[in-house]
């Protein structure tokens, strides 16, 4: 069962907030609103919220759901078409038999979060996390992102420390989750890779004390900070969430105001996919 509210708005904070310097970096965690008239919801989110409604139609049958996941992921992309695909997803698109491409980029991961929410078990979750890739994803970068950072939701939102979820996520993953942000931000570029990018997200979740520290943490590496927000944020509220109720939380401002940059289906999907994890 499912104990964390509004499980998809981790990610899709994360997206909104960090969308404005993903062309314009900082290095800095303060001194920003996490929201402005700059901000927009970008693909992450988009694809956040096709993976939620392929795994809800599936029921959580994993052949189910990567046959799903293609027709949401191109049903969302095609009515959505400006949330900044990049060049070889955008080509998926629009290929009448789309097959995937190899690739090894972040976008497995920033899309991923709904698989660690709901499933029942971590090898659910890992299951679920490759299904979720290989549609597009398939090169086994692309595969590890996604199903490390379905492992680290599973894992925070089932009680887990954070010495436990970074001991596992290395062994399992062999990512380098020991090194600080100190030492990563000087020589931190942009980088759109999954194994250039999904450690650093989970290390500015590890080196957090609260879900917007996350999100700052991300922002101020001055990489791909949409989707690093996202991916080190739907581990973050998983953590920080988890049996607790949002209402009184600050969280639920930034949920209020991340509505006010998203589609109304895509509120709607979120709540529908709160109701999938908890029956």
């Amino acid at each position: 069962m499912n104990n964390v509210a509004n499980c998809l708005y981790g990610a899709m904070i994360g997206d909104i907030a960090g969308s404005r310097f993903e062309w314009n970096a900082t290095k800095h965690k303060t001194g920003y609103a996490l929201f402005d008239s700059e901000c927009c919801y970008t693909d992450d989110t988009a694809m956040t919220i096709a993976i939620a409604r392929a795994l809800m139609a599936s029921g959580r049958d994993a052949e189910r759901f990567e046959s799903l996941a293609v027709q949401e992921l191109r049903d969302v992309g095609r009515r959505f078409p400006h949330a900044g695909y990049g060049g070889s997803f955008r080509r998926w698109l629009k290929n009448p038999n789309p097959e995937p491409y190899n690739s090894w980029g972040n976008g497995s991961a920033m899309r991923v979060s709904s698989c660690g929410y709901a499933a029942r078990t971590l090898d659910e979750a890992l299951q679920l996390a490759e299904a979720s890739a290989r549609v597009t994803h398939n090169h086994p970068e692309g595969i590890k992102g996604a199903q490390a950072t379905a492992a680290a939701i599973y894992l925070a939102r089932t009680g887990a420390d954070k010495d436990s979820i970074r001991d596992y996520v290395e062994t399992t993953f062999e990512y380098d989750l020991h090194r600080t942000l100190n030492d990563i931000r000087p020589g931190y570029a942009f980088d759109v890779s999954c194994q250039g990018s999904v450690p650093e997200s989970i290390i500015c979740f590890l080196e957090s004390d609260s879900y917007e520290d996350t999100l700052r943490n991300a922002i101020s590496l001055g990489g791909d900070s949409d989707t690093m927000a996202a991916i080190g944020g739907s581990i973050a509220w998983a953590f920080y969430l988890g049996g607790k109720d949002l209402a009184e939380e600050p969280e639920a401002d930034l949920a209020s105001q991340a509505d006010l940059f998203l589609p109304q289906e895509f509120i709607q999907t979120a709540r529908q996919f709160d109701e999938f994890c908890l029956a």
